[in-house]
């Protein structure tokens, strides 16, 4: 299962500015790879692991802004069709569940 964060945060002030990036951090510390400016993608092993994730993702989204959450299966993510640009194939983000640095 994949889930996958879309969101659009204010940049107005630098308060505005640090709660972006402690979120964009706190993705990426997260596990969360960016697939394009402001989606990020996780794979995650089931239903219970998702909704753990779903707990921490709102304890730590900025108060102002949009930040939504989207689940998908392995199956409906592959499907994703490339109008303009190419996937970028990364062992991070693949379902492989060993990965050695």
């Amino acid at each position: 299962m994949r889930v996958i964060i879309f969101f659009d945060l204010p940049t107005f002030t630098k308060q505005d500015l640090k709660n972006y990036t402690q979120f964009r951090k706190f993705l990426v510390k997260d596990g969360f790879i960016m697939m394009q400016e402001s989606v990020y993608t996780k794979i995650v092993v089931s239903g219970v692991a998702a909704q753990m994730l779903r707990t921490k993702i709102q304890n730590n989204a900025p108060s102002s802004g949009v930040v939504q959450m989207l689940f998908v299966t392995e199956r409906q993510f592959a499907s994703i069709e490339y109008i303009s640009g190419e996937s970028k194939s990364m062992i991070e983000n693949s379902t492989k569940r060993l990965v050695i640095y």
